[in-house]
């Protein structure tokens, strides 16, 4: 599988492992950095993993920052992305199998190094189930279509 992979400064430490192990585990790599500890901003690295996919180019993403939160953010900001921020196996496998997730956000701090390596692997061969899930996923493609200004808001008092 192509897998596109980004990150940010304060995951520069878990960059090379978790690089070497999609590669050990027969993956392709576009590498969108960063590669060195040097500050950074997060949208530079992850917005170009997350239209590599959206392009095509990849299958997957894997895009990792100190919370996670950042980076699926921008990753979920491009059409046609499912950024899932996964910081367990459990909720890994369910954004796979029933959310079809195209993008793994991994947190750097407050998660071990294993933990994410663990969860990379569930993530990567978790597949999707299909089914009564592809009427979800298709309601989320035309909320990206129409955009969230054209949905009706629904308050509860």
């Amino acid at each position: 599988m192509k897998i596109a992979f980004g990150c940010d400064h304060a995951a520069f430490d878990h960059r090379e492992p978790i690089l070497a192990a999609l590669r050990d585990a027969g993956h392709t790599v576009l590498d969108f950095g960063t590669k060195s500890p040097e500050s950074v901003d997060y949208p530079d690295y992850v917005g170009p993993v997350a239209e590599a996919v959206a392009a095509g180019q990849a299958e997957r993403a894997v895009v990792i920052c100190g919370s996670a939160v950042g980076a699926s953010i921008v990753a979920n900001k491009v059409k046609g992305v499912r950024c899932a921020l996964v910081t367990d196996t459990w909720a890994a496998e369910m954004s796979r199998r029933h959310n079809d997730a195209n993008a793994l956000a991994l947190r750097s701090r407050e998660q071990t190094l294993e933990r994410n390596l663990e969860i990379m692997k569930i993530w990567l061969s978790t597949p999707y189930e299909g089914g009564r899930h592809d009427r979800r996923l298709q309601k989320i493609a035309a909320r990206e279509d129409r955009g969230l200004a054209a949905v009706p808001r629904r308050h509860s008092r």
